[in-house]
């Protein structure tokens, strides 16, 4: 197996008494394209601003193509990183913009021009060349800064909540771009983002952060499937969390006791073990159907149309601390006050230690 492209082992960091990073290790192989996912303060940003050479670890090393970049400052390791406001000089025109980090590397002028063209054609702004940053779009300035970053050949694209400024069909628009245009180049990825969805759509890789630490890693479908721990679940998506203690296990079938009665899934853990279920909207059925894992009865609290389906949210007789949210069809006629029995699936149900 090849050496990975970043190797980050055992990062920590502290702004004074506060620990934003907790012996944090990830490999990024060459070529992907890794989504660091999480709240504010879950030491996302953080965790790129070290890659990118703008903060030093308080612990641990970076490398980076085999190399020891910990200590090396930003203009003099292989990664370049796209900040969400681009950062743009308004004097110049676009095509200084893309060519400033070449300019800077002493490249001539004729070079840089050539290769500021072509990083421009490749974003789809070849047009562009002779404009100033303040007569484009959002859309566009945020590409400009991705050909100033793409222009200087980096081993590693960083990129700080990028589409953040962005309104949302210019944010999908662009995610549809982002992965067309690292595709193409096949540069290495690395992009921070708050947004689950962003996170689906764009990555091969999802890493979940959390107070400092990675909660779970992988491709992003087995992520979402089957999450590695509760806030995984929580965080990637949505799901109704059932809290439960196994009551008995036999032929490799635990028996679950939960608020909304006893659940059946294979598994090995001890009698007595606390874990946690969680369930998937789409995944939740309204109605008994024959084979399926009866979740009790539940209040509809409210029902939203989301276009190709209604998000319904409900709350269980048997216990009002249990707050189901589920995905019905966009011709459902559920409604609120409505009371319905649920199920699902038991192969659906997802099996977390609590």
């Amino acid at each position: 197996m090849s050496a990975p492209l970043v190797d980050i082992r055992d990062v920590s960091h502290r702004f004074g008494q506060h620990a934003a990073l907790k012996n944090v290790s990830l490999a990024i192989e060459p070529g992907s394209y890794t989504i660091l996912l999480g709240p504010s303060g879950s030491g996302k940003t953080t965790l790129l601003s070290i890659l990118g050479g703008f903060v030093s670890p308080s612990e641990g090393k970076v490398f980076i193509r085999g190399e020891d970049c910990t200590s090396v400052p930003p203009a003099k390791r292989p990664t370049t990183t796209v900040f969400q406001d681009y950062a743009l000089f308004p004097h110049m025109s676009v095509g200084g913009n893309v060519g400033f980090g070449l300019r800077m590397r002493g490249v001539d002028g004729t070079s840089r021009a050539a290769r500021a063209r072509e990083a421009l054609a490749l974003v789809g702004l070849a047009a562009a060349f002779d404009k100033k940053p303040h007569q484009l779009s959002g859309g566009q300035r945020q590409r400009v800064a991705l050909a100033r970053a793409l222009v200087v050949e980096p081993a590693v694209l960083l990129l700080d909540e990028p589409l953040g400024a962005l309104d949302l069909k210019l944010r999908r628009q662009m995610q549809d771009e982002l992965k067309a245009i690292q595709k193409r180049v096949g540069t290495a990825f690395i992009h921070v983002t708050h947004d689950q969805e962003e996170a689906m759509a764009l990555a091969d890789h999802c890493v979940v952060m959390n107070d400092g630490r990675i909660e779970d890693e992988g491709p992003p479908e087995r992520v979402y499937a089957r999450p590695a721990t509760r806030f995984s679940a929580t965080f990637m998506g949505e799901s109704t969390i059932l809290a439960g203690k196994v009551t008995e296990v036999a032929n490799g079938i635990i028996t679950i006791a939960t608020q909304a009665g006893p659940v059946s899934l294979p598994g090995t853990l001890r009698a007595g073990t606390a874990v946690a279920l969680a369930i998937r909207p789409e995944h939740l059925v309204f109605g008994a159907t024959a084979g399926t894992v009866a979740l009790g009865g539940a209040k509809v609290n409210d029902v939203v149309f989301q276009g190709s389906f209604k998000r319904v949210l409900a709350m269980s007789t048997k216990d009002p601390a249990l707050h189901f949210i589920a995905k019905a069809s966009a011709a459902a006629t559920v409604q609120a006050g409505d009371t319905v029995a649920v199920s699902c699936n038991a192969g659906d149900i997802i099996l977390l230690a609590d």
